[in-house]
């Protein structure tokens, strides 16, 4: 469960115990979604009138590609989360990027929308399939992986002079 009662947060904390689904409607055309339900685990308490605090863990799995030859990768994702939830801005705008600002009226606090936003930004840019990775041949695209391929190897003129310099002329 990733909705809770405001009322109830008032009183005590709630222990945060949830999934967010790959299909949920939260996820927007581009996301790069998880390939299993994300879990979601940490405490949810008030943190002064109107602003309340999460503190967890958000992990889950997702499927990228290989930055060097493109082959599918799957990275496991973890990243502990610090969330601040308030009903009206902040009086700091320093403060004001890292707030999760509630509905005015809120009765009940979603953590689905601050959950996409961490996972969205603890996903890796870029991964590789493994730190060797030899990519594509940039001539005809074949996965150098898999053995040199048949291009002509050419060299760029303008490296001769360092290559010139190596010792042993390796």
């Amino acid at each position: 469960m990733l909705s809770f009662d405001i009322g109830s947060l008032q009183s005590q904390a709630a222990a945060v115990n949830g999934e967010l689904a790959p299909d949920d409607e939260i996820w927007q055309e581009g996301d790069r979604r998880p390939t299993a339900p994300i879990r979601v685990a940490g405490r949810l308490s008030a943190a002064g009138p109107g602003r309340y605090y999460f503190s967890g863990r958000v992990e889950g799995d997702v499927e990228t590609e290989c930055r060097r030859c493109l082959a599918d990768v799957s990275e496991h994702v973890a990243a502990d989360s610090h969330m601040i939830f308030a009903e009206s801005e902040l009086d700091d705008p320093d403060d004001a990027s890292d707030v999760f600002v509630l509905a005015p009226g809120a009765r009940s606090l979603d953590l689905r929308p601050a959950v996409r936003e961490e996972w969205l930004l603890a996903v890796p840019a870029f991964s590789l399939c493994r730190e060797d990775c030899k990519g594509l041949c940039p001539k005809c695209g074949a996965d150098l992986n898999d053995g040199p391929c048949d291009c002509a190897q050419t060299s760029d003129s303008r490296w001769d002079a360092l290559m010139a310099a190596r010792p042993n002329g390796d």
